[in-house]
């Protein structure tokens, strides 16, 4: 359980830092933190504040859906927030492209690490991964589906509102599942459970 609990602080710690990272790089995010920059452009909120608010809505979602969220579930809502508004604190904004390149490619391979760290120690999957696998279990649609279904939902509504969407969302579409992929034997524990893993293999992980 020690193991366990670093590890998934760790993981969510990390994954915070990676989205500071693609946001201090103005070349895009992944789906849900465009749909979550979007509202906190609108909202006047910061984005960390956004993606907490945002990741205990979808949580509550979980309830109709008869998901059981784990401690990892409920650290998830909070963690990665804070941890993205701690980053986006202590990295400045960027002019040059090489080094905005570089921090896109090192966000997006860090955030790659941090969800199979954190999907690794098997306390629960986060709550944007629930709703994924409750829609699927209820809908009988299959998992790839599901999961782009949403994101081309968020992406759209994100982009709409102001969220950064570029050629850095296309990059991370494409690198996140094999980067998770490859972390996943390297973090996962031994008697993991395979429900909050499967799925995230299948397509990329979402905080």
């Amino acid at each position: 359980m020690a193991r366990r609990l670093i590890q998934l602080f760790l993981g969510l710690a990390l994954y915070g830092l990676s989205i500071g990272l693609m946001v201090r790089s103005g070349l895009g995010l992944n789906p849900w933190d465009v749909f979550h920059q979007g509202l906190a452009e609108r909202t006047g909120l910061g984005l960390g504040t956004m993606i907490i608010i945002i990741g205990a809505v979808v949580l509550l979602l979980w309830i109709p859906l008869r998901q059981r969220p784990g401690l990892g579930t409920i650290l998830n809502v909070f963690l990665i927030g804070i941890g993205a508004d701690a980053s986006l604190w202590l990295i400045p904004p960027v002019q040059s492209q090489p080094l905005a390149w570089t921090m896109l490619l090192a966000g997006v391979f860090l955030n790659g690490v941090a969800g199979g760290a954190y999907i690794g120690a098997g306390l629960g999957p986060g709550p944007r991964d629930g709703l994924m696998t409750g829609l699927v279990n209820r809908t009988g649609r299959s998992v790839r589906l599901i999961r782009t279904g949403i994101e081309l939902f968020v992406v759209a509504v994100g982009w709409a509102l102001g969220g950064t969407l570029g050629l850095g969302t296309v990059i991370y579409a494409l690198a996140i599942g094999p980067i998770v992929h490859r972390m996943l034997p390297v973090f996962a524990i031994a008697d993991n459970t395979p429900e909050p893993v499967l799925p995230t293999i299948d397509c990329c992980p979402q905080h």
